[in-house]
Order: structure tokens, then C-alpha cells, then sequence
């Protein structure tokens, strides 16, 4: 099933090529088109041949009230434009907002892109989604552009002051949540306005989940992450300290009984384990969606190598048993440790939830394209 992503480089493009490159059925035939490829006529109509799902997540967020109201209705008229020239009739799926019904240049920009799609699948007869999405959040998003959450987050990690709009209200759906529902809406055949739901919560609220949660894990403490929703929250705060935060240093209590430190604390406690592993030897190369999971050496001299989905560049953390140090994955970025010492090495790993070989949350994908477990 051919699946063309527009916005592919934005927050939820990104997510959902990460979402669907797992998924049998889609991940080898996705095409992800960024602002230059959707803006290139060739490039644009080669990917929309033949396409069996469109779904167009190009938008404009912030500019001049002129802008962003004609330029959505603008993106949408190219996009049926191109498919008209190809002659594709695809399910097409639509990233709106629930500000569509509002008077201001950005709610009328984007419920013009939506009667552009819904004239163009009436005359077509073809499937068309308005997903009706509220505030989307998730690892991977903008500061100050995206949502309050990103913004929090940002401000949190640097230490300033939290821009808080007292008494506002958000309504935060996960990026994940979402793709998931794309994929719903295409199997089940689910058309016309779909409205996403997502959890109502104040601004002051999530700030305070926020700083909370940075304060514990900054503090060695990884706090109760037993509600899906803190976890996703926690999930996307961590986004903003990799990578800078890591590694972090453990305190070794040595003395003439030998040494002690502690490797992990939790709120919710969860699994770990030992490994060895022999020299040249290399361990791990995949990633995860929502699992937070540790890397320990305690023995032995170790590389631990991560790269972000979709992305080419490679950030290395060497690190040895002679000065404990962790580092938590992040999500969605794949990750591998290699054995570089003369003799064994021994690694504590730990995941803070119980692994569950019915819904591992564990991806296979090389961190160095020629490097395998």
C-alpha cells in the first residue's frame, strides 16, 4: 500500500513515518515528502502516482494572518491539483485542528483546506478524513511553535521561568496516539470528520508535571511513569536533555571492603538485568516507542552509539567500569553498545516497566548500517 506523507518533516510527519515503518503492510512503501519535495512538481506528482493513502500533515502554523489563511487553502490546492494530473484517487487523510471553527485567519485557513478536500473526494468518490486533532505533543517538537508543552519543557531544562497562561486550558494528544488512529481510519475505511480526543488537563498543571518530573529524575529518581499519559510526558521531556544530560555520573563509595553505588531508583520500580559481552561484540541496535531503558557498564570498556529515526548522524558515548556512569535511551532513537576492551564487559540494563513478550516495545534497526547484534 503506497502511503505519501506531506509535512513528513514536521512534529507528526516525523512521528508517523516512525509509527509506520514498523507496521507490515506500510513501512516499505511510505514516500515522505518535506516543504522542498511537496514544492517540486515532479517530485510531487511521482509520489502521488499510483498512491493508495495521502495523508497530508503540511501546514501553516505561524505567520501573517494573510499567509496563514491563504496559504493552507493554497497547500491544498496544489495537493488535488497534482493528484488530478496523475490521476490518483487515493484515501486522503487530513490534519486539522480543533481551532477550525474559530474566526481568526488560521481556523478559516484551515477549514478552507478542508471544503478544497471534501469538493475534490465528492467529485472523485474517493475516501477523505478530516481528522479533527487537538494539541498534539510529543519527543521531537518546537519551543515557542509547536505547543505550551514544548515551550515548558525548553524552559525547564534551561532553568528560566515558565511562560504559564493562568487559567488556560489544553486538550494534549500523544503524536503516537495519533498515527495510530491514521491507521485505524485507512483499515476501517473511516471517513468524514473524525474528532480525536486527547486528555484535558490545565496549563499550570502540566507545567507542574513537568517540573516535578525534571526535578526527580535530575535528582537520580525516575518518577511513577505507570500512567501512559505522565509516561508519554516524561518521554518528551527527556527529548529535551539528550544529549546534552548524558552521561550522568553515579557517586562510587569505595573503601578497603571494595565499592558501592547505586544504579538505579524508581518510583514504580520495574526490570533489570546483567549481561556480558565478549570482546567485539556488539549488543542491542533497535529502538523503542515509550519504554525507558537504561545502560550501565560495570565492568569493562564500552561504546554506546544512538542515532534518531531517519537521521544519518551518530552520537557516541564511551564509557567504562571503572567510572560508572548511565545513560537512558531516548525514544525513538535506535541504539547499540560495543565491547571496544581486551576482556569481557558486563552491563546493567534497565527498563522501567516488566518486559512483556506479547508487546515488546523492542525494534530492530542498525545504528551503523553494516553493524548487526
Amino acid at each position: 500500500m503506497k502511503t505519501v506523507i506531506t509535512g513528513a518533516a514536521g512534529l507528526l510527519g516525523w512521528h508517523l513515518q516512525c509509527h509506520l515503518s514498523v507496521l507490515d503492510g506500510w513501512k516499505d512503501t511510505v514516500v515522505a515528502l518535506n516543504r522542498e519535495a511537496f514544492n517540486d512538481d515532479a517530485v510531487l506528482e511521482a509520489a502521488l502516482a499510483n498512491a493508495d493513502v495521502v495523508v497530508h500533515l503540511a501546514g501553516i502554523n505561524r505567520a501573517d494572518d494573510a499567509v496563514l489563511e491563504e496559504g493552507n487553502i493554497a497547500l491544498a490546492e496544489r495537493l488535488v491539483a497534482a493528484l488530478d494530473r496523475v490521476g490518483a484517487e487515493p484515501h486522503l487523510l487530513y490534519s486539522n485542528t480543533i481551532h477550525k471553527t474559530w474566526d481568526n485567519a488560521y481556523g478559516r485557513g484551515k477549514a478552507g483546506a478542508d471544503r478544497v478536500f471534501r469538493a475534490w473526494s465528492e467529485v472523485k468518490g474517493s475516501r477523505y478524513s478530516d481528522l479533527v486533532l487537538p494539541h498534539v505533543f510529543g519527543e521531537g517538537g518546537r519551543p515557542f511553535y509547536n505547543s505550551a508543552v514544548f515551550t515548558f519543557c525548553q524552559q525547564i531544562v534551561e532553568g528560566e521561568s515558565l511562560s504559564i497562561n493562568a487559567g488556560g486550558m489544553l486538550e494534549l494528544l500523544h503524536a503516537q496516539d495519533i498515527c495510530s488512529r491514521i491507521v485505524e481510519a485507512v483499515e476501517r475505511k473511516q471517513t468524514g470528520e473524525l474528532r480525536l480526543k486527547g486528555r484535558a488537563i490545565s496549563a499550570a498543571e502540566v507545567a507542574g508535571k513537568l517540573a516535578a518530573m525534571h526535578a526527580s529524575y535530575t535528582g537520580h529518581v525516575v518518577p511513577d511513569l505507570r500512567d501512559s499519559f505522565d509516561l508519554q510526558l516524561f518521554n518528551t521531556l527527556r527529548s529535551f536533555l539528550y544529549p546534552a544530560h548524558y552521561p550522568c555520573d553515579l557517586t562510587l563509595h569505595t573503601d578497603n571492603r571494595g565499592s558501592l553505588f547505586e544504579a538505579v531508583k524508581a518510583d514504580n520500580g520495574g526490570q533489570a538485568f546483567l549481561s556480558t559481552t565478549k570482546p567485539g561484540i556488539t549488543r542491542g541496535n533497535h529502538f523503542h516507542f515509550g519504554k525507558v531503558e537504561r545502560f550501565l557498564v560495570i565492568r569493562g570498556e564500552a561504546i554506546i552509539r544512538l542515532r534518531r529515526l531517519f537521521s544519518d548522524e551518530v552520537t557516541e558515548f564511551r564509557v567504562s567500569g571503572d567510572a560508572p556512569v548511565y545513560i537512558d535511551m531516548p525514544t525513538l532513537h535506535t541504539h547499540s553498545i560495543t565491547n571496544v576492551g581486551e576482556g569481557e564487559l558486563m552491563t546493567l540494563f534497565w527498563s522501567h516497566e516488566i518486559f512483556d513478550p506479547e508487546a515488546p516495545d523492542t525494534y530492530f534497526l542498525p545504528v551503523v548500517q553494516d553493524q548487526e547484534n
